[in-house]
């Protein structure tokens, strides 16, 4: 009698079975795509942000703006420098920020804070705090400063 060789159907199916558990519980934990594509889009905003308040600023210090407490530099309101935390500040100076067709929307305007997420996170950002990149206006003794708040 010859050995045969090879797995049984329960064996195969008891494989596929661990295997399906293992996809299920395991698998969203490694994979949260989605959290980490957004997460992504935040700290590039943070980035844009930070750039343009440099290149204002570096324009402001050239006219002899930059100790002032309000002014204007190429239509962008300007406060010590850095651009006011307004949608005419900021939100002028980066790039397609300000547009009606931008990704990205105006959650919270404080007295030298302003806070934007995307278009269609705004009220679980507005209710969680979390999901949203935060601009603070520079005051006369310190520098505007950009922060990320991780969905």
């Amino acid at each position: 009698m010859k050995k045969q060789q090879g797995f049984t159907l329960i064996e195969l199916v008891v494989v596929i079975v661990i295997l399906g558990i293992l996809a299920v519980v395991a698998a969203p934990k490694f994979m949260n795509l989605q959290n980490d594509a957004r997460n992504a889009s935040l700290h590039g905003l943070k980035g844009a942000i930070e750039e343009a308040a440099g290149v204002v600023y570096g324009k402001a210090a050239i006219q002899g703006k930059e100790h002032k407490a309000t002014g204007e530099v190429d239509n962008i309101d300007i406060v010590y420098g850095y651009p006011a935390a307004t949608p005419l500040g900021i939100g002028e100076a980066v790039k397609g920020l300000g547009s009606s067709s931008s990704e990205w929307i105006i959650i919270d305007i404080q007295s030298n804070e302003i806070s934007y997420t995307f278009q269609n996170q705004a009220k679980e950002a507005r209710d969680n705090k979390k999901c949203l990149v935060k601009y603070t206006g520079a005051t006369s003794t310190t520098a505007a400063t950009v922060t990320v708040t991780d969905c």
